[in-house]
């Protein structure tokens, strides 16, 4: 080649770049959940959605395209209202005729009604959509105090010791754990563990695979085609 050396070092800066941004790009191209394959996969597994419910699922994959750009609780309001003011709530036998049954975010949406259960996991997997990270969020059950019975909601903790903001169908409002001393409790997971209440803090006690309603519901949304990374 007759390059002049310093043309041959533009021609590198502008190939590296280029790779960077060839890169920058597949990389955003790959990120994020593709709702074409989504619903085309969900279809074939469960039929076609009704219109009532594709127009659910459609508002769900706008919000996920477009969060709020404001700070974390801004995010955290608008998942905990999205499904708080779309679902009915009703529960494993009136919907699936099953005592327990967890629901993936797409079956709730198709359905158009849950159990705390669908809620709750439907509002976590939207905020590890949006780019909260695992660390900051837990699923925890709890006693419902006032209606004596088991419940779920979604914890964000800002940093590991802080008192979580807790996401609830049976409230409106995100509300600081403190708030909430109609809950009990009992333990809580994500992808990445298993706690348990101690002496006021948690403690790790094992990995969430050990919970197999949790696997058979990661089972399920990777056949829906979400790309689920534990």
């Amino acid at each position: 080649m007759n390059d002049r050396p310093g043309r041959r070092t533009l021609w590198q800066r502008w190939l590296t770049l280029g790779l960077a941004l060839l890169f920058a790009c597949s990389a955003g191209l790959s990120a994020g959940w593709n709702f074409n394959t989504i619903i085309a996969r969900s279809q074939q597994l469960y039929g076609p959605a009704t219109p009532a419910a594709q127009r659910q699922i459609d508002a769900w994959a706008e919000l996920l395209k477009s969060p709020p750009q404001g700070d974390i609780k801004d995010k955290l309001n608008r998942v905990n209202q999205f499904f708080n003011s779309r679902m009915r709530f009703r529960d494993d036998i009136t919907v699936w005729g099953q005592q327990d049954y967890w629901a993936t975010p797409i079956e709730f949406l198709r359905k158009g009604a849950g159990d705390c259960e669908d809620y709750a996991l439907a509002k976590y997997f939207s905020l590890r959509e949006m780019g909260v990270p695992a660390r900051q969020l837990r699923i925890i059950y709890v006693k419902a105090l006032q209606l004596n019975q088991a419940h779920m909601v979604v914890a964000w903790y800002a940093t590991p010791d802080a008192t979580p903001l807790i996401l609830d169908n049976l409230k409106t409002a995100v509300l600081p754990a403190t708030q909430r001393n109609d809950l009990l409790p009992v333990y809580s997971f994500n992808e990445q563990g298993l706690w348990i209440p101690q002496a006021g803090k948690s403690k790790r006690v094992g990995d969430s695979k050990r919970l197999s309603r949790w696997q058979d519901l990661l089972t399920k949304m990777r056949a829906e085609g979400f790309e689920i990374n534990e």
